[in-house]
């Protein structure tokens, strides 16, 4: 996939340019977005990310928009599963609805800077030794098991690592206890202190670390193309903060969501191990010579993500609408 230099430009440049205009339209004033507003951009920015996705399939081939889609669709996925994050994280720190949209973007914002270089160092990576894959798909595997194993204690677990976070980033970042607006810093007798939004964003930066641990080798399960990574990481956290406060009160209704995840990441992980098998140069498995295995198409594991979020998503919805009626009657 040969990608122009100026082509990288101004795909940066437009998402920077979504990401301004994000702020200055809804986030500089304050206020807590309605149902209408949230679902108006969020549908806006999916509509964006599907056209963009039949650009590359029209330019590149169906090949690359294959990947494309698979890799949106998995980023989107887990990124939906980072909004339970993002719920329990404001609900720890108390934030006032019409300030959490600043967070979000912020968030978000650091994110996508900090898998932008996660991209680039697995560009690298994979171009130069093509072991890591082995890596990769080892660490998808343990991801899977660790999500499998943690699913339904989801609140649990975030609550104690980022209880953790916070303890750590008060030693050295001194807080207020109250909020001033939306600042990120106040004063107070005269010394300059953060803000307990700002300690919020340390917190979500720290989990936006974490999640891109585990996004990054998730879609170069799927493509090998940066621009691809790059493109379909962008535009799931694209409307993130919309899709927020729009399905907000849904996520607690998809409890068999990180099932669904895990069982996503170890397909990926099974893949990208046997994808280094079939490129394996590692002396000491099968002499150094590439081991003839299965590999998964792409139209194979895009079909096979799609079909676990949407059984995932019908049996959280059966299941909660069962609990919901047994606890009326």
């Amino acid at each position: 996939m040969n990608v122009p230099l100026w082509v990288w430009a101004a795909t940066i440049v437009a998402i920077i340019g979504f990401f301004v205009f994000d702020f200055y339209a809804h986030v500089k004033t304050p206020h807590a977005p309605s149902l209408r507003e949230s679902g108006f951009w969020s549908a806006f920015y999916i509509t964006l990310a599907v056209i963009f996705g039949f650009i590359v399939m029209g330019i590149w081939g169906t090949q690359y928009g294959g990947e494309y889609f698979a890799g949106y669709i998995t980023e989107k996925a887990l990124s939906v599963d980072n909004l339970f994050v993002f719920v329990i994280i404001m609900a720890t720190f108390s934030i006032p609805r019409e300030y959490q949209q600043k967070v979000l973007l912020i968030g978000i914002a650091m994110a996508l800077v900090m898998r932008a270089g996660f991209i680039a160092v697995g560009a690298a990576a994979i171009n130069n030794f093509s072991w890591v894959f082995y890596i990769f798909g080892a660490f998808l595997l343990f991801t899977a098991y660790k999500l499998m194993k943690d699913a339904g204690h989801e609140e649990e677990v975030t609550e104690q690592r980022d209880s953790k976070i916070i303890r750590f980033s008060r030693r050295f970042l001194p807080t207020t206890e109250e909020y001033d607006g939306d600042k990120l810093v106040t004063k107070v007798d005269g010394k300059r202190l953060f803000t307990p939004l700002a300690l919020a964003l340390v917190v979500i930066g720290f989990t936006d670390l974490l999640f891109a641990l585990d996004s990054i080798p998730a879609i170069y399960g799927l493509t090998r193309e940066p621009y691809i990574v790059f493109t379909a990481n962008a535009f799931a956290l694209l409307g993130l903060r919309q899709l927020y406060f729009l399905i907000g009160g849904l996520l607690e209704r998809l409890v068999y969501l990180s099932h669904g995840l895990s069982i996503i990441l170890g397909f990926i992980g099974v893949k990208l191990v046997l994808h280094a098998l079939h490129e394996n140069e590692l002396p000491f498995i099968n002499s150094g010579e590439p081991v003839h295995v299965p590999e998964v198409t792409t139209g194979v594991s895009m079909i096979f993500i799609v079909s676990v979020l949407a059984i995932v998503t019908i049996a959280s919805l059966i299941k909660t609408r069962h609990e919901k009626v047994r606890e009326l009657s």
